[in-house]
């Protein structure tokens, strides 16, 4: 410990000033730009830093670790999505064989090399494809593109659907994330993503092409939903929303229902899981639920692959 001049007491940082405050912690002489609060009196730097190391991060009401900044999954999510549709614009925009290679296609479809946009019905297996002069093969689902499930709902073509879909992210994704912690509001996102895609796979056409990431997105209106009501808060706004979006869904011609439906139901299901696990072992049970959910959308598309065969 210094002292002045005069043999009072300085300050351990500063030592040309004067103090006699001392940290509650180490007992050393702190001044007035050194003072930390703590919760009886004050702490110095040191300890403040020492004490932040040992002690346990938040978490939130679901088991989740508080994130630092609850928009960064959001933010990612949003470059990812992003990052695929200049992809796609870049080689070539509608026409780009990458739509065709990560978007839904229930079964293969036969196009052509000098115009990827068009298509020859009836030539939708592979063998008759390749007797084609310019004919190109996009395998389906059923055909063992299962990483389709996943791609299509990172891909779009409009301008005006990747918009939408990215500002109702930004606007969704930051609240369920200071409400769930990062890795629950990503499991969420994604599962709800893989349900939509599931329910695409059984329940539209076999010849479609669908793709993006609207099933996720209602799957965190469907959190939401779930969170506020578990809450007892304001779920008017999240069912004005939804609202609008099934009107979307209804009245503007070329959106997947069936996406949203299995994205909205996949997202009520886990958000439900997560937010209604008992506090014992509740990581557990919230993993082992989600898990369930996944292996039962694994088994419904190979029951879909099965039935299409």
């Amino acid at each position: 410990m210094s002292e002045s001049p005069a043999g009072e007491p300085t300050c351990y940082r500063h030592p040309g000033r004067e103090t006699y405050i001392r940290c509650q912690r180490c007992d050393k002489p702190i001044c007035p730009d050194c003072m930390r609060d703590a919760a009886v009196g004050f702490q110095c730097p040191d300890c403040l830093k020492e004490g932040a190391k040992t002690t346990r991060q938040g978490r939130t009401a679901y088991g989740g670790k508080r994130s630092g900044d609850p928009r960064v999954t959001t933010y990612v999510l949003i470059g990812l999505n992003a990052l695929v549709w200049i992809a796609i614009v870049a080689t070539g925009w509608t026409k780009s064989t990458l739509v065709d290679r990560l978007a839904l296609l229930p079964t293969g479809v036969c196009g052509s090399e000098n115009d990827p946009g068009s298509f020859y019905p009836g030539h939708g297996v592979e063998q008759l494809c390749s007797r084609l002069p310019d004919g190109q093969w996009f395998p389906g689902v059923a055909d063992g593109a299962y990483w389709q499930l996943v791609t299509s709902m990172f891909s779009h073509v409009e301008i005006l659907h990747i918009g939408f879909n990215m500002v109702l992210l930004y606007v969704l994704g930051p609240q369920l994330e200071m409400a769930l912690g990062r890795v629950r509001y990503l499991a969420l996102y994604l599962v709800s993503g893989l349900a939509g895609s599931v329910s695409v796979y059984w329940l539209s056409s076999e010849t479609s092409s669908t793709l993006g990431a609207s099933g996720a997105i209602f799957g965190l209106i469907g959190g939401l939903a779930v969170v506020s009501f578990k809450v007892n808060g304001n779920i008017q706004n999240v069912a004005g929303l939804l609202l609008v979006n099934i009107a979307a869904t209804i009245f503007v011609p070329g959106i997947s229902w069936q996406g949203h439906l299995g994205g909205f139901v996949g997202g009520l299901i886990v958000t439900a899981l997560l937010v209604y696990a008992p506090k014992d072992r509740r990581s557990q049970l919230q993993a082992a639920g989600i898990g369930l959910v996944t292996v039962a959308l694994l088994v419904a598309t190979i029951a879909r692959t099965a039935a299409l065969a």
